[in-house]
């Protein structure tokens, strides 16, 4: 009889310790919160800081970090997609006297062949250039086994371009 109560009473203890209180189940959805806006993805950002405050209505972190949300989920957006750009490998690219805007075609092109399954990693690229001083520069190349962000540096370098990473599309600009 007292090892049965001795193993009730274990088993009870272990089973408070693996239930999480509400305030250490919303720190857990606030990092979760931090990790994704650190990946550049607001909208988990944003839920997660949400069921947070569900969790612990006095989560002063999460509500601080949710009204930020409101301000900044378009500047996470555009990092995140920067950082997806960046992790994608061209295999090979190979361009000759091609104007701009067909190099960024083929850039294009070239990281949805490299990575089918990150269909947003392959951004729309507009170009922003009402004075036409980009519209002669030819981009010439070869490449091979290099990041797609480092192929868009080598075409911007070539063309006297910069780019900005916006929530939706890749801006290209002259310098």
């Amino acid at each position: 009889m007292r090892t049965i109560l001795l193993f009730l009473l274990g088993g009870s203890l272990l089973a408070s310790a693996q239930t999480a209180s509400p305030a250490q189940q919303a720190e857990t959805f606030y990092n979760k919160g931090l990790a994704a806006e650190k990946a550049g993805d607001p909208t988990t950002a944003k839920a997660a800081y949400a069921q947070a405050l569900q969790l612990n209505p006095q989560h002063a972190n999460a509500r601080f970090k949710l009204g930020e949300m409101k301000h900044n989920s378009g500047t996470i957006a555009a990092k995140g997609r920067e950082a997806k750009f960046g992790q994608v490998t061209i295999a090979q690219i190979q361009l000759e006297a091609a104007p701009l805007s067909e190099a960024l075609d083929a850039l294009r092109l070239a990281i949805e062949k490299a990575a089918p399954e990150k269909a947003d990693a392959a951004p729309n690229f507009i170009i922003e250039d009402p004075d036409k001083r980009l519209a002669n520069a030819k981009i010439s190349l070869q490449l091979k086994g290099v990041p797609a962000k480092g192929v868009l540096e080598y075409i911007l370098t070539q063309s006297g371009a910069k780019a900005r990473y916006d929530e939706h599309a890749v801006v290209i600009l002259p310098r």
